[in-house]
């Protein structure tokens, strides 16, 4: 499809995008002193990256726009450059025998900014903190040079920041031998004894840090080996995955690519739009849309494993993939944060802001992948429904793989936001966990995609946290989770896409039955706790649940840095612009407030009050009514009653004006509402618009809450009303 292209790939290769970043972005701070051209090859260490150099499949900026050969062809003349071998070592070896070990990190995603040898075979490591902020160091990615075999080295990592890691507990880190893989095949492989995490003695008036100990042995003499905290997957794995795609002639036809926006340092940031072409208008506007996004926190690795599991599944030619392309549009994201997974960062754009905590922002200028993506998803909720929204993270304290959702407060929905995460827990139970799944919305977390959404309307709306450890279940227990494993769970996302919009509710039903026998467990394992015995069939209404459930315990960087102080002025501005703008914008009334500013200004005259004052009296009063009719004749004569003092008060202050046509009309109507009061016993009119005002059409009985769902397109059958069940505060679930 883009035999141009392939051709002159053949001569000549495009820069790597660290190299790139490096030479216009970090010079100034003198980070390295090297020349274009002599940073490190990061393409000749692993598998994936061989013969891969890097594709630009970028568009312009803020233009919906398909990729093509002349695109692509434009960009790589644009930045030009070679890939070539470190130049300058910042050790030089004395001779064969010189047993040093050289370490380097300049390449894509590389993460070590100083390697200090305290002993013959023992050395200790400092990695580099995310740029321009002085902490997140969790990520590590370096390479080691110049090994022997059959010795025990120890390295020690000095300045990690967590209190607490999965090390503690048995996870190893990752190695990946050049010679292995290049004689038997042999890719990244957990490693590592003595095992340690601890906490060191910080100096005077520093913050705490822990250290990460290890030993291993080198397969070989004169080895090229790298160590890295999780599997990497660069910006360039992407972008080769990207280019497979638009070089497939079948999967090009609904998998469209385009540019959604530019990164602070001009990377492309993709949107895949995945669906089939419709066959009419009318199906394509019945389409619902689920969203998917992955690498806010770029050293989040497994999160994009994740992601290339749901796209391998989801491109496919399988039937079920076919179905779900039939019904759905999907819009995905696979790399929010470019510029960090480049660079090496843990959790942080190079705003030096955690990315995670900003989806309410308004600095487009600072913010724009995360602002692009909210937009992009504004748009889309004004189009269709928006069935599911999640984005893919990872976990550095907890085994296996769960989500955080958002407790919904809607009875009529009630426990829906954790049928999906049930569901997934049956489809994959040897790696998914329901029980660490979380549903608290906390304060510090109302910046993350997953509540913003939420708060935007979408119902299930997730965070699928990915352990950096393995599984403590089934089959899979104590065992460490491959890049296979990750991409097996991109596949059940899938697989239980389809059991929760399967037609037959069955599925779903026995799912919330199930929810409401486990929360009303932990809700009798609570107050037993607290060594008080309680009727849950009698008061389960009464109950609140907020202490139910704890918080989310996620990552030390869970409360915000707030804003850079050079944008603190900007939002400030922005923030006083829009509101002079909502100032100078005349809101809409709605009825009731119109109607209350008729009962203020249009008062009745004493002389022209007559019999129908209880009647009239009533009208404009339009106090909040229940949300059950009242049964009561003497309930809703009190009304009037009540009101009848209020009119008097108000007709003594001598404010009366003159009736007009339209007031008769609404005295009329508020005359024949009164006799129906009379005649009809059990029944009192409503004043609220969105009510009928016939009661004959109203039953005199509260209205259960009911949930539907459309069935999928060209399916038959009536909608499904789902069993009411009893109303909560707040309705959560570990």
């Amino acid at each position: 499809m883009f035999p141009a292209l392939e051709t002159e790939l053949k001569q000549e290769t495009l820069p790597d995008p660290y190299e790139d970043f490096m030479r216009y972005h970090l010079q100034y701070y003198g980070y390295y002193k090297a020349q274009r051209g002599s940073l490190p090859n990061s393409a000749t260490h692993q598998h994936v990256w061989k013969n891969n150099p890097r594709y630009l499949l970028s568009g312009s900026f803020g233009k919906r726009e398909d990729l093509t050969p002349d695109r692509l062809q434009k960009e790589k003349r644009l930045l030009g450059g070679k890939r070539g071998i470190i130049k300058e070592l910042s050790v030089s070896l004395q001779g064969p025998e010189d047993n040093t070990l050289l370490f380097e990190s300049r390449f894509e995603s590389g993460n070590l900014q100083k390697a200090v040898r305290v002993n013959t075979y023992e050395y200790e490591l400092t990695l580099r903190t995310d740029l321009y902020t002085n902490k997140h160091t969790q990520w590590f990615y370096f390479r080691v040079q110049n090994t022997r075999k059959d010795v025990t080295y120890r390295f020690t990592i000095v300045n990690l920041l967590k209190p607490k890691s999965l090390y503690t507990v048995g996870m190893k880190l990752l190695m990946y031998s050049q010679l292995d893989a290049s004689t038997h095949s042999i890719g990244w492989r957990r490693e590592g004894n003595e095992i340690k995490y601890y906490r060191s003695t910080p100096g005077d008036g520093q913050q705490p840090s822990y250290c990460l100990t290890w030993t291993v042995q080198f397969p070989h003499d004169q080895d090229t080996c790298f160590f890295a905290h999780f599997y990497p997957y660069t910006y360039t794995d992407l972008q080769c995955f990207l280019l497979s795609v638009a070089n497939s002639p079948i999967k090009s036809q609904f998998c469209k690519v385009r540019t959604l926006c530019r990164s602070l340092a001009g990377n492309t940031v993709y949107l895949l739009t995945i669906t089939n072409p419709a066959r009419t208008p009318q199906e394509a506007a019945a389409k619902k849309a689920v969203v998917l996004t992955a690498r806010v926190h770029p050293g989040e690795s497994n999160g994009s494993w994740i992601m290339k599991g749901f796209l391998d599944f989801i491109l496919s030619n399988s039937p079920d993939a076919q179905l779900l392309r039939d019904i759905f549009i999907f819009k995905v994201v696979p790399m929010l944060n470019p510029d960090g997974v480049i660079v090496g960062n843990y959790r942080c754009s190079l705003a030096g802001r955690d990315l995670n905590r900003h989806y309410k922002t308004i600095l487009k200028e600072s913010f724009p992948c995360i602002w692009h993506t909210r937009n992009m998803i504004k748009r889309l909720l004004e189009e269709r429904e928006v069935l599911l929204y999640c984005d893919f993270h990872g976990h550095s304290r907890k085994n296996n793989i769960f989500l955080y959702g958002c407790n919904n407060t809607n009875r009529q929905f009630w426990l829906h936001e954790r049928v999906f995460p049930l569901m997934l827990s049956k489809n994959a139970p040897d790696k998914f966990s329901f029980h660490s799944c979380n549903f608290k919305v906390q304060k510090c977390k109302e910046g993350t995609g997953r509540v913003v959404m939420w708060r935007m309307g979408i119902l299930n709306s997730y965070t699928m946290e990915s352990t950096f450890g393995g599984s403590t279940l089934g089959s899979k227990r104590d065992t460490h989770f491959t890049t296979e494993d990750l991409k097996s769970l991109g596949y059940h996302v899938c697989d239980t896409l389809l059991d929760f919009c399967d037609p037959d509710r069955t599925k779903f039903m026995q799912c919330l039955a199930e929810l409401k026998e486990l929360l009303q467990q932990e809700i009798h394992k609570k107050f037993k706790e607290l060594g008080q015995d309680m009727d849950l069939e009698r008061s389960w209404s009464d109950i609140s649940l907020s202490d139910v459930e704890s918080s989310t315990s996620g990552s030390d960087s869970s409360l915000s840095d707030g804003l850079p102080a050079h944008l603190l002025n900007i939002a400030s501005e922005l923030n006083q612009k829009k509101m002079m703008y909502k100032k100078k914008k005349k809101p809409l009334k709605s009825r009731k407030q119109r109607n209350k500013q008729y009962q203020k200004n249009t008062l009745m005259p004493d002389s022209e009050i007559t019999e129908d004052a209880p009647e009239r009296a009533g009208f404009p009063s339009l106090q909040k009514h229940p949300a059950f009719f009242r049964t009561s004749e003497n309930a809703s004569s009190s009304v009037i009653k009540n009101e009848k003092p209020r009119l008097n008060k108000l007709n003594r202050r001598g404010k009366s004006t003159a009736l007009d046509p339209t007031h008769r009309t609404t005295l009329i109507l508020t005359k024949n509402k009164g006799r129906i009061q009379k005649e009809k016993p059990g029944f009192t009119v409503s004043c609220d618009p969105k009510r009928s005002t016939n009661p004959s059409q109203e039953p005199a009985q509260p209205v259960k809450p009911s949930w539907s769902r459309s069935r999928c397109p060209g399916t038959q059958g009536s909608h499904r009303t789902a069993v009411a069940y009893p109303s909560l505060h707040i309705y959560t679930y570990p």
